[in-house]
C-alpha cells in the first residue's frame, strides 16, 4: 500500500472509526442514502465501463512481477485459503485488476477479507456472490446468462475492481462514503470502518 493510502487510512480512523459496541447498537449515518450503489440496481454507465473491461481482458498483461508482495501476502493468507493454487490465483488478480484501475491492491484484499473471507463461493443474505460479493443483476446486464460465472476468481476480482473504482472516484476519493456505496450502505460508516480496520491490522505494510 502507498504511504499515501496509509495516511488517507489514519485519518479516517482519526476521525473516528466506531466500536464493535457503537456498530452492533446502530450505524452512524451522514445523511440520506443516495441512489446509485452497489446494491440499487445497475447504473448505466458503470454497466459501459464493466462491458469495456470485460472485452479488453483478453489483451490485459500481466506484469506481476512483484514477488516479495506475493511471498508476505501469501503468508498472510495461507490460513483463509489454504490450498497454494487458488491462494497464488486470488493475488494475482487481484494484483492485477487492482493496479489496472488504480487501486492498491492491499485495499482490495480488505474488501475481500471483510466481503467473503476470501470464499471464492461465497453467497450473502442479499444473493451478492464469490470474492467481492458482486450483485447478480451484473450477469445480465453484461450479457451472460449464467450467474455461477461470479464464482470464477478473475472475472469476480475484475468486476468488483472496476466497481469499487468507480465509486471512489463517484466520491472524490472519499475512501468513508466509496466503501459504503460499494457495500450499498451509503449514509453509514460501519462498513467503512470494518474494512479500514482490516487494512491497518492486518494488510497494511509499513
Amino acid at each position: 500500500m502507498t504511504r499515501a493510502l496509509g495516511l488517507i487510512v489514519l485519518a479516517a480512523f482519526a476521525a473516528g472509526p466506531l466500536t464493535v459496541a457503537a456498530q452492533t447498537l446502530s450505524a452512524v449515518t451522514r445523511g440520506p442514502a443516495a441512489v446509485g450503489d452497489a446494491r440499487s440496481g445497475p447504473d448505466p454507465v458503470l454497466r459501459e465501463l464493466l462491458l469495456e473491461a470485460i472485452a479488453d481482458a483478453e489483451s490485459f498483461v500481466d506484469r506481476f512481477d512483484a514477488e516479495v508482495w506475493l511471498v508476505d501476502m501469501s503468508a498472510r493468507l495461507s490460513r483463509q485459503v489454504p490450498d497454494p493454487g487458488e491462494r497464488l490465483e486470488i493475488l494475482k488478480a487481484v494484483h492485477k485488476h487492482a493496479t489496472l484501475v488504480g487501486l492498491d491492491p492491499e485495499l482490495v484484499l480488505a474488501v475481500i477479507d471483510v466481503e467473503s473471507n476470501f470464499d471464492r463461493f461465497a453467497i450473502s443474505s442479499a444473493s451478492a456472490l464469490g470474492l467481492m460479493q458482486v450483485m447478480p443483476f451484473w450477469v445480465e446486464e453484461l450479457g451472460y446468462s449464467d450467474k455461477n460465472r461470479l464464482f470464477d476468481i478473475d472475472f469476480n476480482v475484475l468486476l468488483g475492481c472496476r466497481i469499487l473504482k468507480y465509486y471512489l472516484d463517484m466520491e472524490n476519493g472519499d475512501f468513508v462514503r466509496g466503501l459504503a456505496r460499494y457495500n450499498g450502505s451509503v449514509g453509514q460508516r460501519w462498513y467503512a470502518d470494518r474494512v479500514l480496520d482490516r487494512l491497518r491490522e492486518k494488510w497494511y505494510r509499513l
